[in-house]
């Protein structure tokens, strides 16, 4: 926010301040990203930095390599799935916490976000423990509901967020004049929530494409997602393909934070 024009010379001096301090840290944050993006043009087989020859070697070998495509399939389709189930249960969930009567909320409310607390480690040790005597593991719908449980806060919290500044008056006013409760939630609830939806869609798709301990713990080899065979590629032998598989992943990021974006600026417009 600009200062008026009237503001002292102290007052700007340390807002410049500010600005310069805020600069410097964005750029340390994502100054490693700028390494990953031209080392995946490199069209050396070794990680060299500044890049002595640019190439689309390893795009080629990315796209051509079944075990990647495979991964990325796996992914898609474990992210989109997860999506669905923890987009509706969190959706849920909000409304029933939006409510006046519900007892215990704070309480619920704590238990729902406590995936987004706990240690990655441990949740992930704990499904695989949970799934294991069930016939869960190595199995994709395994991982889709360990990933719904780390989506589903994510979902819970946008939600929950649009419903405060929402008017029930609305709902109380179709109710008033005899709809049904399903339409009253389709007509007049969801066009003013859908943002907040959305939202935590975009969040909990995110959340799930690019999760890899839960995976790990819960994953065969026909399951194995993006994230997991970068992981294994790291392992077992570096090689630049895992460059441009990060710099595809970075793309996806910044496309969906692009998007959130978007979304949010035409709801305050």
């Amino acid at each position: 926010m600009w200062l008026p024009s009237y503001a002292t010379p102290t007052e700007r001096f340390f807002r410049t301040l500010v600005v310069f301090f805020s600069f410097a840290v964005l750029v340390f944050l994502i100054a490693p990203l700028f390494v990953i993006v031209p080392l995946s043009f490199s069209a050396d087989p070794f990680f060299t930095f500044p890049v002595p020859k640019y190439s689309l070697r390893w795009y080629y070998d990315f796209f051509s390599n079944e075990r990647w495509i495979t991964g990325i399939i796996n992914s898609t389709i474990t992210a989109v799935l997860t999506t669905i189930l923890a987009t509706t249960l969190g959706t849920m969930a909000a409304l029933g916490l939006a409510s006046p009567h519900f007892p215990w909320r704070r309480a619920v409310m704590a238990i729902l976000i406590s995936p987004m607390i706990i240690p990655i480690v441990i949740v992930a040790v704990g499904s695989y423990l949970f799934y294991g005597p069930i016939g869960l593991t190595n199995t994709r719908l395994g991982l889709v509901l360990a990933h719904t449980a780390l989506a589903t806060p994510f979902v819970v919290i946008t939600v929950t967020a649009t419903l405060s500044t929402y008017d029930t008056n609305l709902s109380r006013a179709a109710l008033s004049l005899g709809a049904p409760p399903l339409n009253t939630f389709l007509v007049v609830t969801l066009p003013n929530i859908i943002t907040g939806i959305i939202s935590g869609a975009i969040f909990a798709f995110a959340t799930s494409f690019d999760e890899v301990v839960v995976a790990l713990f819960l994953t065969g080899a026909e399951q194995r997602t993006l994230p997991v065979q970068m992981f294994s590629g790291i392992r077992d032998q570096i090689n630049p393909t895992i460059m441009a598989a990060a710099t595809i992943l970075l793309a996806l990021s910044i496309g969906l934070f692009v998007a959130l974006t978007l979304l949010t600026r035409k709801k305050t417009d």
